[in-house]
Parts: C-alpha cells; structure tokens; sequence
C-alpha cells in the first residue's frame, strides 16, 4: 500500500504542472478560438464554462495516468502495454465528457461540425503527452548513455595506463642482449643497418639503444602491443608520440613530440595511420 501511496506521489511531482499546463492551454484555446457556441453566457459564466472543459481533461489525463500506474501495468510487471492506449482513452473520455458537458451545461446542440471540433480539441492532448513522454525518454536515454560512456572511458583509461606500464622486451636475433624499457617510454624502432635503433623517453630527454636484430624481428616481438604501429618499411612508432601527420609535396612524415626529427611515411600504411591521428 505504502508502495502504490509512493509512486502515486512521485507521479504526480512529475506530471502535475505538465497536466496543468495542457488544461490552461485547452482553456485559453477556447477562449481565444471560442470554437463552439457559448453566446448565452455573460463574461463571468463564460470564464466558468470554459474552465470547465480544462477541468475536465485535467482530470481526466489523471484518472487515466493513476488508473494505468497502479492497476492495469501492475497486473503483469512484464508487459508493458501500448502508450496510444493511454491517449486513446483520454482522447475518447474527453470527447465524450466534452459532449455531455456542451449539451448539458453549455446548452449546446450537438451536431457533427461541433464533435469534429471536439474530437480535433481532445485529440491534441494525448500527441501533447506523447511528445513530452518521448522528450523526456529521450532526456532520461541521453542521460543514461552519457553516464555509460563515461564509465566506459574510465574503464578504457584504467586499462591505458595499465597497458602503458607494462615493460617490453626487446631480444637481440642471437638471443643475447635484451634491452627492457616501458611501454610507455618507447617513442618509436628504426632499421640502422644490421641492428635496430630503439628510441625512447628517459627523464624528458630522447635516448637510443641499439640491438641486433631485424623489424620483422623485433615486430614479431611487440605485436602484442597494440600501440606500436608500422609507419614505414623502416619504421615503427607508439602511437601516443605522435604528435602530426604531415604532408610534403608526395611525401607524408610524422612528427613526434618533443623531437625534432620526423619519420618517413610510406603510402603501403598511411590509411590506417589517417584513421588513428
């Protein structure tokens, strides 16, 4: 009971002013449009009638919107029924109780013009409710994603600066050197003839080791690591260093931040390194 007492409440807190809001804009529209025969009362009585028809959807949207919340949804917790339902209640009740309350109160003689109006009036309110449903989806769907997204960028981010402290190993063709440097640190690998040049990051300052090797060694040995990317038949660089891809003439060239030298592009990579710069 104290459940039901709690979401009647919430509903309300969330759906008064938009109910509100929907009987005034009903009420003014009449007034200003005044769309059915209401001569017969003087100014005061009118105001009063016409109140009476943004009562009557007010009240109406909320019977309807209880009705559903408390009885009709809760009678399978899996099925969700229709939304247009809903509308096609409200929009049935309220033309019926506008009709009713013309003829009786409004001494209005029903006619098929004057329910066509009718029915274009009550229509209006549930699309209205509608609409602002669907806003408010989306509001709430936007809301949701944003917090996903950022969560997913935490758990990427984790992940980066884990994988970046991971060291690599970088073993000699013979087996007998190794050099071990952070992931993090290594800025890019080049071919220096019978050996490879590996250059890295050291307290702000570039630094160079050489192995023997080949690149098609040493690739084979960092292909685990997903950010060292081959630039060039020479070349090998971490992707987090690059700082421009630069175009000359035919020529493409990477800068690397905080180095002054640029490597060589080779057009046999250059669409994949478009895609991450």
């Amino acid at each position: 009971m104290n459940s039901k007492i709690y979401q009647v409440q919430n509903f309300l807190k969330s759906y008064f002013g938009v109910f509100l809001s929907i009987g005034l804009g009903v009420f003014l529209f009449i007034l200003f449009y005044q769309p059915f025969p209401l001569d017969d009362f003087d100014f005061n009585n009118h105001l009063i009638l016409i109140s009476g028809f943004a009562a009557i959807v007010f009240l109406i949207m909320i019977i309807i919107r209880i009705s559903f919340l408390l009885f009709i949804l809760n009678i399978n917790p899996r099925t969700t029924l229709p939304v247009f339902i809903q509308g096609f209640l409200i929009f049935v009740l309220s033309s019926v109780a506008f009709a009713f309350y013309l003829y009786y109160v409004g001494k209005v003689p029903i006619s098929f013009y004057i329910m066509l109006k009718v029915s274009l009036i009550c229509l209006a309110v549930p699309i209205i409710l509608w609409l602002y449903d669907f806003i408010k989806h989306l509001k709430i769907s936007n809301i949701l994603l944003s917090e996903e997204r950022k969560s997913l960028q935490k758990q990427i981010t984790e992940y980066q600066d884990n994988y970046m402290n991971q060291p690599v190993v970088f073993t000699s063709d013979n087996g007998a050197d190794t050099i071990k440097l952070m992931n993090s640190d290594v800025a890019f690998i080049r071919s220096a003839d019978n050996y490879v040049e590996v250059v890295y990051l050291e307290t702000d300052e570039f630094k160079r080791k050489l192995i023997r090797n080949t690149m098609k060694g040493i690739e084979q040995q960092i292909k685990a690591y997903s950010n060292f990317i081959r630039c060039h038949r020479i070349c090998i660089v971490n992707i987090h260093f690059i700082e421009k891809l630069n175009k000359s003439n035919d020529s493409y060239h990477i800068s690397i931040r905080g180095y002054e030298e640029k490597l060589p592009v080779s057009r046999q990579y250059l669409l994949r390194l478009k895609e991450i710069t």
